[in-house]
């Protein structure tokens, strides 16, 4: 059953008459209930453990986007897994995803190193892709260095490496002294 329709007039001053719309139906009072918060799951980090690493925290490295916090990058300074020098020149070149793991980084941020320090020159094929020569990934320790452990910016360890090249004795010089600390740490556990 279709309702009657009515028509609405509207009245400018010259008329007396005004059709009036239907009034409309009355409608019951409806008490309003307050929506119940959704429970807050808060998941525990997973701690890993790794026989050369020790523990591994893994709640912020799935999932998180953007940069990595000061102190995390501090934490991670000493992890970098760049094997030594007579395995990293069995190989002639290197991927950019083979590289961007040996230092726990994104692949992202090794193109931009490249793009701000002139030393990094990797080879690209025809369709782009980046190969890291062994030089270049001793120049990727010695920039990951002076960025994530000595705390310089960017123009600052640009301007250090233009200014000479006692950074790579100093950098061997370093290295070669956690090798004889490693060295010291095993022997004191062995007594």
């Amino acid at each position: 059953m279709a309702k009657p329709l009515t028509q609405i007039t509207f009245s400018f001053g010259d008329e007396d008459t005004l059709i009036a719309p239907p009034p409309a139906p009355k409608l019951k009072a409806v008490r309003k209930i307050k929506p119940t918060p959704a429970p807050i799951v808060v998941e525990a980090p997973i701690e890993m453990t790794s026989p050369r690493l020790g523990k591994i925290n893994t709640s912020n490295t799935t999932g998180k986007r953007g940069r990595r916090s000061l102190q995390e990058n501090a934490a991670n300074v000493d992890l970098i897994e760049v094997p030594n020098d007579e395995e990293l020149f069995k190989k002639q070149y290197y991927s950019i995803g083979e590289v961007a793991r040996m230092f726990h980084e994104k692949q992202s941020l090794i193109r931009y190193w490249e793009t701000e320090f002139e030393i990094l020159q990797p080879r690209k094929n025809r369709k782009g892709d980046r190969f890291f020569r062994p030089v270049d990934i001793k120049n990727l320790v010695l920039i990951y260095d002076l960025l994530r452990r000595r705390k310089f910016t960017i123009d600052g360890a640009r301007d250090y490496l233009k200014k000479g090249r006692k950074v790579e004795e100093r950098l061997t010089a370093i290295q070669s002294l956690k090798q004889i600390r490693q060295f010291f740490l095993e022997l004191k556990a062995s007594l």
